[in-house]
């Protein structure tokens, strides 16, 4: 699969994203011309520009994904599902939502199940990925985030939100989610990749989505 990468085969892995707190309109829009220049498989942003991407992607095959609980996992439940309904009523296909992270690792499994089931029952259909933070955690809770999420029926588990101090994606996290989630849930791998040859490193490991800002570079190297 790495060998026969193209721009286009690679773009149709990417949820295009823009995260950043100080993102203005303009920036959201630049993000969602160039995800429908590329074709990439969505635009990944905060709720509140959910609307905007919405109306840009429309009679497109770009997906529009908004984050929840988003970047530390340390809501409540209700709020968070209801940031999730307001989303997909706004035109959101797909979900991102931080696991509770803390509440994870106390091992409050309790607590995490609730969490994700109420997200889950917000999404009203649009894919759910859970983001557990993988550079936080030991490989034995990496396992337990990714049954969690697979108890509560997430699409993909994700790595990482890009935000956290610790850092981002790694191949050794991708492979054990790969590992523990088995061939048909997604694993989406995001923060750090910048290069190629990251991309091609997270591909092996056995990512099948990557949350990415640096798709236009990425392209010129396969260009």
């Amino acid at each position: 699969m790495m060998d026969e990468l193209t721009p286009t085969s690679f773009a149709k892995l990417v949820d295009h994203t823009v995260l950043a707190p100080t993102a203005t309109e303009q920036d959201v829009q630049k993000i969602c011309a160039e995800a429908l220049q590329y074709g990439t498989a969505s635009v990944c942003v905060n709720p509140s520009w959910i609307p905007t991407v919405a109306a840009a992607l429309a009679d497109s095959d770009v997906l529009s994904c908004s984050v929840a609980g988003f970047p530390l996992g340390a809501d409540q439940p209700e709020p968070v599902a209801v940031t999730v309904r307001v989303a997909v009523e706004e035109g959101a296909d797909e979900i991102d939502v931080v696991l509770p992270i803390g509440r994870l690792i106390d091992g409050d499994l309790g607590f995490v199940d609730d969490y994700l089931g109420n997200v889950r029952a917000a999404c009203s259909g649009a894919t759910l990925k859970v983001i557990i933070e993988s550079a936080t955690l030991s490989e034995a809770q990496i396992v337990t985030a990714c049954e969690r999420s697979m108890a509560a029926a997430a699409d993909f588990v994700k790595t990482s939100t890009g935000f956290h101090a610790s850092g981002g994606a790694s191949p050794s996290a991708v492979a054990l989610m790969r590992q523990t989630v088995g061939p048909d849930i997604g694993v989406k791998a995001s923060g750090g990749i910048r290069s190629l040859s990251d991309v091609h490193a997270m591909l092996a490991a056995g990512a099948s989505r990557l949350g990415m800002s640096a798709t236009a570079a990425i392209i010129g190297e396969l260009s």
